[in-house]
């Protein structure tokens, strides 16, 4: 049986914001559909989470933010996430749900590179947009938190990366939730054509600690035979913010997803990142960081999907839970049928600095093909006294014992990020969160 909700929106408001943003008939024929279906539609029903009283519909839907002329011009925040070194920046700011900031190096738009805001290529490449926007990774009617992004989607990066193209710097997104009622419903489409690479890092960043308001971010990244997607984030969420976030790949032939995430924010939130290995002979790698505090609640899942022969999947999840905060981590590796001579690990661990911490890592292997490898690793558990008592007889303090022994247990994801400003500040969000 479905029930019918109230939504935050109704048609006619929808109608008018796709129109005043000048989008083509697809698109606003699929924002209103999505609105249909958001009605009858289910929540997300995360693993031995209860998200059924989450904020999800309580927000400002658009909200301008002010341009910015140069990069001196930033927030000592927003400064702090770029490599300052470099006079070329590959970056894009968005403000609340504008372009506050736009770069990209003449060399690579003459090779055909875009990277835009995804209005402006709803608008400018459309027939391009619209063949991979929430066509095969992410479907509206998966459930009702899809429907809604694709009905009120108010912002996004659109990246595409023409065929034999290998983009060396870094590309960033910064996505500032400056005003703190404002929600981001963010779209990030990547896509790389054929022998292609490219490196693609966003941060979120929000300033609203008491403000209530949400997040509803999809993902979706396609990497063509032969393509290499390095995909990196820090979201960094402030605790009025309810997180739903997204990510998904599709690997072609001999193609390569790798996810870097460093998951901060500081209110609940549910995390899906899972990639479909389709082509024969792909590959994806799939590293997650968290610390959770207070009494936060979070709930990830990574998920690798084997459909290609020779395929080859990796994750990676660590969590620290302090005070009463309670962590969900699962791991989902699959091995279709056909999907011969694949290799599906994962390693899953937790780490609670509290008593009345919680945190749970649940491996899963799905296996429906003979001639595989598959392997799982799962542990909960407190600081080692061992290692406490061998750093401690080594003259170092409990204090920073404890400290060195956290920071090298989210090393292994910290030290993937591949843009070393942001490494950094994902280890000073560590440093603020633990301590």
């Amino acid at each position: 049986m479905t029930v019918k909700v109230s939504l935050p929106y109704d048609k006619d408001y929808v109608s008018n914001f796709s129109q005043g943003l000048n989008e083509p008939d697809w698109m606003t024929s699929l924002r209103l559909n999505a609105l249909d279906k958001a009605e009858s539609l289910e929540m997300p029903k995360p693993d031995k989470t209860n998200i059924k009283d989450w904020n999800f519909t309580e927000f400002k839907h658009h909200v301008e933010g002010e341009a910015i002329n140069s990069i001196q011009d930033l927030p000592e925040q927003m400064l702090n996430l770029l490599d300052q070194d470099k006079e070329q920046q590959n970056l894009i700011l968005q403000r609340n749900h504008s372009v506050a900031f736009s770069n990209l190096d003449s060399s690579l738009e003459e090779q055909g590179v875009i990277f835009t805001d995804i209005q402006t290529a709803i608008r400018d490449h459309s027939d391009l947009v619209e063949k991979y926007y929430m066509t095969e990774a992410v479907h509206v009617d998966e459930h009702r938190l899809t429907a809604l992004h694709a009905a009120l989607m108010n912002g996004g990066i659109f990246l595409y990366v023409p065929k034999n193209v290998t983009i060396k710097e870094p590309l960033q997104t910064i996505f500032w939730q400056e005003d703190p009622e404002a929600a981001l419903v963010n779209h990030v489409l990547v896509v790389a054509e054929e022998n292609s690479s490219v490196t693609y890092v966003e941060n979120y960043t929000s300033d609203n600690k008491e403000e209530k308001t949400s997040a509803n971010t999809i993902t979706e990244v396609f990497a063509k035979a032969g393509a290499k997607v390095s995909f990196g984030a820090v979201d960094n969420f402030e605790a009025g913010t309810t997180v739903y976030a997204n990510r998904r790949g599709v690997t072609d032939r001999d193609a390569v997803i790798e996810w870097a995430l460093g998951l901060m924010n500081e209110g609940n939130t549910v995390s899906e990142n899972i990639t479909h290995l389709i082509g024969d002979n792909s590959q994806s790698q799939a590293k997650t960081v968290t610390i959770g505090r207070g009494a936060q609640k979070q709930n990830f899942t990574a998920n690798i999907t084997h459909f290609g022969k020779g395929s080859d999947g990796y994750i990676l999840q660590h969590g620290v839970m302090k005070d009463k905060s309670s962590g969900i981590f699962n791991g989902i590796g699959k091995i279709e049928h056909g999907a011969s001579k694949s290799n599906a690990e994962q390693e899953s661990r937790v780490l609670m600095l509290s008593k009345d911490a919680r945190g749970d890592a649940n491996p899963i292997l799905l296996i429906d093909e003979d001639d595989v490898t598959a392997g799982h690793a799962a542990s909960v558990g407190r600081v080692d006294p061992m290692q406490l008592f061998y750093l401690m007889s080594r003259g170092i303090s409990k204090f920073e014992a404890e400290r060195l022994i956290i920071h090298g247990f989210l090393a292994p994801v910290v030290n993937q990020l591949p843009i070393e400003a942001v490494k950094q500040q994902l280890r000073q969000l560590i440093e603020r969160k633990v301590y």
